[in-house]
């Protein structure tokens, strides 16, 4: 080999290892964008609008990710993900991190080698059936064909739930939820379970939404939370605590709309988590005005649940579990300190 060529050669391969040595923060300033994985499909958390621009309680989460590290809510790319996709592609890092309402599990955070951080949505599962039915509860569903997506917990539930109820059911597997939807609305089967927040999304974009019925009984808990891999701390920390921040401003009173006019509050946790008096950004690698480019950008937890999933909206869910702690719900944020 000429010297030429091996000088490139050799610094290609220093490039190589170096990168293989980064972690993922690294790798994302060097890409220049956060690779996000979504559902794509699902009203309400992650789904383009009649623009074309992605929007969702889950596409939000992953633009506050943007904000905190870039402090540009903009630099998020969207890779949208069937439920059996989304962990394969995690761990073979086709993305950095993923934000697609996924039950955080045992197996899922030992055998498949990842780590969820703060549900940003506490959920249940449910069944939605057409009024024509008949029916005012799931325990009259024995013998009934369900749509279910495969390769979640949603089917492992379902499963459970007729067993335990002594019931015979047919499901019926479609992996991808646009299609599977179009088999519930099409009338394949007699119900479609899944979480309860996925079913008002799934009924508010149904052909007549006044046809369907959400039934009573909430059959599982399924706490959604952002996912990255095992062994990259610092990633973990900046994902995690950045739905500690959009938890933590909703709680101080902090909004997109005032959140300049706070800067000159004398509290000192306010001072601390907007990064007047510094540090907190410096301890996760990342600029002091991480949680004001956050705020400022994107708006706390509550201003994201309202615009999205909240009463006003077509899914029309009430916070719930989704409030505050001090409200009486289970969104709870460690101190920033």
């Amino acid at each position: 080999m000429k010297p030429l060529k091996m000088v490139v050669a050799c610094i290609s391969i220093l490039a190589m290892s170096a990168m293989a040595m980064a972690g993922t923060l690294d790798d994302v300033k060097a890409k220049g964008y956060v690779d996000v994985g979504i559902n794509g499909s699902l009203f309400g958390f992650g789904m383009p609008d009649e623009k074309g621009e992605m929007k969702g309680l889950d596409v939000d989460t992953a633009k506050a990710i943007a904000a905190a590290v870039f402090g540009d809510a903009s630099k998020v790319k969207f890779t949208a993900l069937t439920a059996v996709q989304r962990l394969p592609a995690l761990q073979s890092k086709e993305i950095d991190v993923l934000c697609r309402n996924t039950t955080q599990t045992l197996s899922r955070e030992t055998q498949s080698g990842l780590n969820f951080v703060q549900p940003n949505y506490y959920d249940g599962q449910g069944f939605l059936v057409p009024k024509a039915l008949g029916i005012k509860s799931a325990k009259e569903l024995d013998g009934a064909t369900v749509c279910v997506l495969p390769g979640t917990t949603t089917e492992m539930n379902a499963a459970d739930f007729f067993r335990a109820n002594g019931m015979k059911w047919s499901p019926v597997v479609i992996e991808n939820t646009a299609e599977l939807n179009k088999a519930f609305f099409a009338g394949r089967c007699d119900a479609l379970t899944s979480d309860m927040s996925q079913l008002a999304g799934n009924r508010s974009v149904a052909p007549n939404p006044e046809d369907y019925m959400l039934l009573p009984e909430v059959i599982s808990k399924e706490p959604l939370a952002p996912v990255v891999r095992h062994g990259d701390d610092q990633w973990f920390d900046i994902v995690n605590w950045t739905m500690m921040a959009l938890i933590e401003a909703e709680e101080l009173g902090i909004t997109s709309q005032n959140v300049d006019d706070m800067l000159k509050s004398e509290n000192p946790g306010i001072k601390r988590f907007l990064g007047v008096t510094p540090g907190m950004g410096q301890m996760l690698g990342l600029d002091n005005e991480w949680a004001y480019n956050i705020v400022k950008q994107v708006g706390n937890y509550g201003e994201i649940f309202e615009r999205n999933v909240g009463p006003d909206t077509p899914l029309g869910i009430p916070r719930g579990l989704n409030a505050l702690w001090t409200d009486g719900g289970q969104m709870y944020a460690s101190p920033i300190r």
